[in-house]
C-alpha cells in the first residue's frame, strides 16, 4: 500500500509526518503506526498523556493490543502506577476462557473479539481505570474495551489516545465521548475528482 502523501500531525508536544494511504475509493486517512516512531516518541507521548489524567485519580491503565501498548506502558510508567492491563484481538490460550466483545476497526476488514484475560479481573474491579488506545476513529475498539471494563467491575474514568480521527467515534461513544482524552485530532480524507486532497470523507 503505497503512500500518496504526507501529513504533518501534532500529537501533544511533538509533531509526525504520516502517510497518506487509500483505504477504498472514497476513505484516505493519514496512517499512524505507533511502534514506527520508536521509544523516544513513546515516552513523551506517555508523559503528555499522563498529564491529561493526573487529576483523575486513575488507578489502573487498560490498553487494547497491539498498538495502544507502548502509550500504555509509559503512561503508567509516567503516573508513577505498577500495573497495567492489555485486552487482546488475538485468542491465546490463557483467554480460552475470557471476557469479549466483538469489535471492528477502520483498519480491519474482518470482524474480531477484544478479550479480557478472566487471570486479570482483579487488577481491575473496583478500580478507576483510563482506558488507552492508539487512535479513537470509528470508536468500534475502544465501545467494546469500555463494555469489557465495566463487566468486570472497572470504573472508566477518562478514555487515553495519541489522537482521534474524523468525528464518527462521537455517535459511537455516545454519552461516554466526553471521557475522551487526545493528544491530538487527525481528519479523514477523499481525494477530489481534480487530484486534490480534501478534508472529510467523500460526500
Amino acid at each position: 500500500m503505497a503512500a500518496r502523501g504526507i501529513y504533518r500531525a501534532r500529537i501533544g508536544s511533538q509533531e509526525l509526518d504520516l502517510p497518506v494511504i487509500d483505504l477504498s475509493d472514497s476513505l484516505t486517512i493519514a496512517l499512524l503506526i505507533t511502534v514506527d516512531h520508536g521509544i523516544g516518541f513513546a515516552e513523551q507521548a506517555g508523559r503528555d498523556l499522563a498529564t491529561k489524567l493526573e487529576d483523575l485519580g486513575v488507578e489502573v491503565i487498560v490498553s487494547v493490543a497491539t498498538m495502544g501498548i507502548p502509550l500504555a506502558i509509559e503512561a503508567t510508567r509516567a503516573l508513577g502506577l505498577d500495573d497495567y492491563v492489555i485486552l487482546h484481538k488475538t485468542q491465546k490460550i490463557h483467554l480460552a476462557d475470557g471476557e469479549w466483545e466483538a469489535v471492528r476497526s477502520i483498519t480491519t476488514d474482518a470482524q474480531q473479539r477484544l478479550l479480557f484475560d478472566r487471570a486479570r479481573i482483579k487488577a481491575v474491579e473496583g478500580k478507576r481505570v483510563a482506558i488507552v488506545d492508539d487512535v479513537i476513529s470509528t470508536g468500534g475498539s475502544i465501545v467494546a474495551a469500555l463494555k469489557l471494563v465495566r463487566k468486570v467491575g472497572g470504573e472508566p474514568v477518562a478514555l487515553g489516545c495519541l489522537v482521534t480521527e474524523g468525528e464518527q467515534w462521537r455517535a459511537s461513544l455516545g454519552d461516554d465521548a466526553h471521557l475522551v482524552q487526545a493528544l491530538g485530532s487527525i481528519p479523514l480524507f477523499h481525494w477530489g475528482d481534480d487530484g486534490q486532497l480534501l478534508e472529510g470523507s467523500k460526500p
